[in-house]
């Protein structure tokens, strides 16, 4: 496998998608499937037949990255912390290494999105790196030189299961988060968490797009949602400001779409980050949706890999 072709897989929620690159990060193919809801068994037999059918069609075998919503247990390898939580307690490196007959790498999908956005996307050239997703969960990854940062626990970048810092005292809580506390960040802004902050605070079920497109139109209720989105964020991620000082954050997911975002809340964040200059910038990644799962391609770099061999 000198030639270096990289098969990269961000199993998702709702989809599983494949992409694969060439030495220099050219996509050579890209495909998406649904994800199999709740089925560990048949979500091993889909990631499998993606891999077969994209092989076939390039005729050529890889190396592969895959990209998960958790992270692997130092204990015993097992999946912990996926909100796919069909994952959880599962020994997915093995029974994938032993479907697809190599071995692979496996990292979270938001160090793979640091890690994509490091390489050749909105960070790049950046020293630091952190990537947050907004989507059905909250996730955030980081990257350093150009290499995800997992940490001692395989924890880093877990931002998501943080509190929110200094919430307003007159807001109604949000619902318990899954993982089993209380008022993570996850549950303030994620897609399901404004959406909930809109019902409680107006009584009005909206889905995150529609509360977007009547802020833009002028709805008062819509607007005052987002205001307080665009609060926790500033001060969620002045936190992470403080604490690792990145050159760069990126957001992705699917609240990443909202362009105000990227006006509004470095302007509140100053507030709470102790500098009296913030340099670090707000940006949209450059890789869209896909973004994640050309990390996980990254995940094998040809750099690292002469550099790991010249060390042995």
């Amino acid at each position: 496998m000198s030639a270096m072709i990289r098969f990269g897989i961000d199993l998702g929620g709702t989809k599983i998608e494949i992409i694969a690159l060439d030495a220099s990060g050219r996509e050579l193919l890209r495909r998406r499937i649904p994800t199999p809801q709740g089925d560990y068994a048949g979500t091993l037999r889909a990631i499998a037949a993606l891999v077969d059918a994209a092989e076939s069609e390039l005729g050529e075998r890889g190396r592969i990255g895959i990209g998960i919503p958790g992270a692997e247990s130092l204990i015993d390898g097992h999946i912990k912390n996926a909100n796919s939580t069909c994952l959880n307690g599962k020994p997915l490196r093995f029974d994938l290494e032993s479907l697809l007959r190599r071995g692979i790498r496996i990292e979270n999908d938001a160090n793979c999105l640091a890690l994509s956005e490091a390489v050749d996307g909105a960070g790049s050239g950046a020293q630091t790196v952190f990537a947050v997703i907004l989507g059905t969960g909250v996730g955030g990854g980081l990257a350093v030189q150009g290499r995800v940062l997992t940490g001692a626990n395989r924890i880093a970048g877990e931002w998501g299961h943080n509190p929110l810092p200094c919430p307003e005292e007159d807001t109604p809580a949000p619902p318990r988060c899954y993982c089993g506390r209380q008022g993570c960040i996850e549950t303030w802004l994620s897609g399901p968490g404004l959406a909930g902050d809109h019902a409680r605070n107006s009584g009005e079920s909206l889905l995150p797009p529609e509360i977007v497109a009547r802020a833009e139109q002028g709805d008062a209720a819509c607007e005052a949602t987002l205001r307080r989105y665009e609060r926790r964020l500033a001060k969620a991620l002045s936190v992470i400001i403080n604490i690792v000082d990145p050159d760069v954050i990126v957001l992705g997911g699917g609240l990443s779409k909202v362009e105000r975002l990227y006006r509004n809340v470095p302007a509140l964040w100053s507030d709470t980050i102790f500098s009296d200059v913030v340099r670090t910038r707000l940006l949209r990644n450059l890789h869209g949706d896909s973004s994640g799962v050309r990390g996980a391609a990254w995940l094998w770099n040809e750099m690292q890999e002469k550099e790991m061999r010249g060390n042995e």
